[in-house]
């Protein structure tokens, strides 16, 4: 019996981009009529996105959040010590646009470990139809806040670091609404003949092209997952974790704003705090098979061997089949720290 696969990329209309696996749509919670904490004068990166999708690529649609989503969540999960981070995170922890910007700085804020993730999704339903989702989540952060007072105040919250879709509406969408660190990627997904699914996600910001406009020959990551063939399926909802004490709030910085050949990487200039919601009635235990891409000679492609540093190749995981996912608006935005000082 041969494995059937099959790779979530659209075909663009416009011929610039004839090969881009994109497709996401527009949703800008961050537009001062959304704020929860009222701007002074409209988002100047609304504006400039704006600017640049009338001289360049068509415009992408705007679609306001909330979003309620439905597909399929794999994910598997490791505890990040402070020992571990004491040469801070490895170099593929970002993407290069986010890497070269603040989003990426000191300055706002250090990573402290704790509870880290990575998960794989194949959204069947959204308010900008079907993707697939790559997310990378190294723990916590410790940043600064200012209060209403002009006060700094010390902050630690969950913070996604890099992060792949399959189509341009949700790239663009995304990095607006919550300032979630979207870019391209071509998944090719394959259902092999044992049970198993191998999942590869070819990015398109790997390729030295600021314009993003292809997805690279090589993959970023890639994995396997076989559920336990006897383990009874069970309900999870992932906000159940805040019982053990573990804040699944996600606080994100602005976003740079970068080249995209289609229009899809519009920047942010005001940090956004979100608890995203994840919950399935069907949840099963099975184990990740996560040894990375070597090439025809045997040579590792990318930088360690089971994607990460420390981790083995075996990860025991979880898929939450046909989940639901909600991502509300934000339940704070707030502008950057005035000075560094």
């Amino acid at each position: 019996m041969n494995p059937t696969s099959s790779s979530s990329t659209e075909a663009p209309k416009d011929s610039a981009a004839a090969t881009d696996a994109s497709g996401d749509t527009v949703n800008n919670s961050l537009r001062p009529d959304l704020l929860s904490t009222p701007a002074p004068s409209p988002s100047t990166a609304a504006a400039n996105n704006a600017a640049t999708s009338s001289n360049g690529p068509e415009p992408i649609p705007a679609v306001p959040s909330p979003w309620t989503l439905r597909g399929d969540v794999y994910f598997f999960a490791w505890w990040a010590t402070k020992a571990s981070l004491k040469n801070g995170l490895p170099s593929h922890a970002y993407s290069p646009l986010e890497s070269r910007s603040e989003y990426a700085a000191a300055s706002t804020g250090t990573p402290v470990g704790g509870l880290s993730m990575v998960q794989i999704l194949r959204y069947s339903e959204s308010p900008v139809g079907p993707y697939d989702e790559l997310i990378v989540v190294p723990g916590s952060f410790e940043y600064v806040r200012e209060d209403a007072q002009g006060r700094r105040r010390k902050k630690r919250d969950v913070r996604i670091t890099r992060i792949y879709v399959s189509q341009k509406h949700t790239c663009y969408n995304g990095r607006l609404n919550w300032n979630v660190p979207k870019h391209l990627a071509r998944f090719d997904w394959t259902d092999n003949p044992d049970g198993s699914t191998s999942v590869k996600v070819y990015p398109h910001d790997t390729t030295s092209d600021e314009t993003e406009a292809n997805p690279s020959t090589v993959p970023f990551f890639q994995a396997t997952y076989k559920p336990w063939r006897f383990a009874p399926s069970f309900p999870l909802a992932t906000t159940w974790i805040n019982f053990l004490g573990i804040s699944t709030t996600l606080a994100l910085p602005p976003l740079p704003r970068g080249n995209g050949s289609q229009g899809e990487l519009p920047g942010t200039d005001r940090w956004c705090s979100i608890v995203p919601q994840q919950y399935s009635s069907r949840s099963m235990v099975g184990s990740f098979d996560i040894a990375q891409h070597r090439d025809v000679e045997g040579k590792l492609t990318g930088e360690h061997e089971n994607f990460w540093p420390g981790l083995g190749r075996w990860q025991y995981g979880i898929k939450m089949e046909n989940a639901q996912v909600d991502f509300l608006e934000c339940e704070e935005t707030w502008d950057p720290p005035r000075s560094n000082l």
